[in-house]
């Protein structure tokens, strides 16, 4: 049904009904959820970001966590992925060490990570965003850009009402909710997204936008990460208004060609289009430990499964890469990068793994690490992926081997099959488990 745009003030983001002049409720369904704003026809840039997605899963999931303060994240040596609203009333925060978590909210339920199960309900969104315009940018599993320019004819309706609809379809068939921010540009779409979380609709409109970033604190600019705002703050720039006073010639001399960015956003003035394709760069699988290890025979055990889940997810995408990244991070904090560039690209668990393995080797010095990972670079078209190798034919049959056991795992489920390496692995924990239990006290 077309709507008379020019006759309404606003509408109701919960039952959509418009109305004219002020109010505190809606006439129909009596919500106080009223969206106004004098240029609330005419915006069409938008950035969608989910609430606490990962732990919104976890809870439509299981009723029994609603009302629960919950973490998702690794061990007491990980950090937090997420925290639904109640933790992070407690101080948790995404990227808290686990165990700084825990002390913030003790009460507060843990549950690892479900990447598979994340996957696929961003796929269902990105799905559903795509039914409303072409031009969606994703930034991440659970956040996109989206240009609805033109788009009123298609939907009857302007992107601002478009895009409440879209959120209460989220809510209903996903389980999940999201913010969303309008505005005529990407970073104030942005911005207006991190407002009024969760089940936000906040507004920045062109008129209001260089008033409304006068006294904002200069962090809040794309690209003013936590250094340079220490630099800004020796300077004694704290707010965006303070850019707004200074000539561009005084910013490029300040600070090159980031001071041309800076002089421009302090302003609203944001012209990057919304691109609807952003390729995805690398691959990868990372595991923090419990306790540091040192003993290569563990390392590797470990870097076999996580070859295994980085393969499955290339398979899954139908990508290859060229290059194999080896991450390490010590006792110490301290992070380690390895590369080797391969001959041709590859998809398998077998080639990653030996390649990781040899670079693994140059590292296991006695070094402790906490963390381990593997993945590969270089992404491109799986077509010339894992050619016969005529040298090595070990290599070609292990690999028609790998795709035998994914057949099968895709049947009965990935702990089907057990290589040598993880079924070790298996076997370890198990005796060790079985030592501990059957362990005399001192």
């Amino acid at each position: 049904m077309a709507i008379d745009n020019a006759s309404e003030d606003g509408f109701c983001r919960d039952c959509l009904s418009g109305f004219s002049g002020t109010l505190k409720r809606c006439r129909h369904c009596g919500s106080p959820r009223l969206l106004s704003h004098e240029e609330l026809h005419s915006l069409a840039i938008a950035h969608i970001d989910c609430d606490a997605f990962y732990a919104a899963i976890e809870k439509r999931d299981d009723p029994s966590l609603r009302d629960k303060p919950l973490i998702i994240g690794g061990g007491k040596r990980g950090v937090v992925s997420t925290a639904c609203y109640i933790a992070r009333i407690h101080g948790v925060k995404s990227a808290m060490p686990m165990f700084k978590a825990l002390e913030a909210c003790p009460n507060a339920v843990v549950i690892r990570p479900n990447m598979e199960k994340y996957v696929a309900v961003g796929q269902q969104l990105r799905a559903m965003m795509l039914e409303l315009t072409p031009l969606v940018e994703p930034l991440s599993i659970d956040e996109a850009f989206l240009d609805l320019s033109g788009t009123e004819k298609l939907h009857k309706a302007p992107p601002s009402r478009t895009l409440a609809a879209f959120a209460r379809r989220a809510e209903a068939e996903l389980g999940i909710t999201i913010s969303i921010g309008l505005s005529y540009c990407k970073f104030l779409a942005k911005m207006a997204s991190d407002m009024n979380k969760p089940r936000g609709f906040s507004i920045i409109g062109e008129k209001e936008a260089v008033f409304f970033l006068k006294d904002k604190p200069v962090s809040m600019i794309w690209g003013v990460g936590k250094a340079f705002n220490e630099t800004l703050k020796r300077d004694g720039i704290t707010t965006i208004g303070q850019f707004q006073r200074m000539e561009k010639n005084e910013l490029l001399k300040r600070y090159g060609t980031l001071g041309q960015r800076l002089y421009h956003l302090a302003r609203g003035e944001d012209t990057r289009p919304v691109k609807p394709e952003r390729a995805v760069k690398s691959v990868s699988n990372e595991t923090t430990f419990a306790t540091d290890i040192s003993d290569l025979d563990e390392l590797s055990s470990i870097l076999r499964r996580l070859s295994e889940k980085a393969a499955h997810r290339l398979k899954l995408a139908g990508i290859a890469g060229h290059t194999v990244v080896l991450k390490l991070k010590t006792a110490d904090f301290k992070t380690r990068t390895r590369n080797r560039r391969l001959d041709a690209p590859t998809q398998l668990a077998d080639r990653m793994f030996s390649n990781g393995l040899d670079l693994l080797k140059r590292e296991a010095d006695g070094t402790r690490f906490r963390l381990i990972g593997i993945g590969v670079t270089d992404l491109c078209d799986p077509t010339t992926a894992d050619p016969p190798d005529l040298v090595d034919q070990q290599a070609t049959r292990r690999a028609a081997a790998e795709g035998a056991i994914d057949r099968l795992r895709n049947k009965f489920g990935v702990t089907a099959v057990e290589t040598g390496y993880t079924f070790r692995a298996t076997g370890e924990r198990e005796e060790k488990k079985g030592r501990d239990k059957n362990r005399k006290p001192d």
